[in-house]
């Protein structure tokens, strides 16, 4: 291997490297703010709030029988 296809190849592995370290970075930033929102819910004594958070689609309707 040539000394110019060797520090292509180093070039590109470190761009890959940098580049996974961003998304790396990014997910660990979005997995901090969801547990900061987590936290918030579950400290506002809330717990329709809660509750409706976990299963929206609950309480909604009413059946009635007539």
């Amino acid at each position: 291997m040539d000394i110019a296809l060797m520090s292509m190849v180093l070039n590109q592995s470190q761009v890959q490297q940098q580049a996974s370290i961003s998304v790396m970075k990014m997910a660990m930033g979005n997995a901090e703010r969801q547990g900061e929102a987590v936290q918030k819910l579950l400290s506002t004594n809330n717990v329709a709030a809660i509750e409706h958070a976990a299963q929206p689609h609950l309480g909604g309707n009413i059946d009635m029988k007539g």
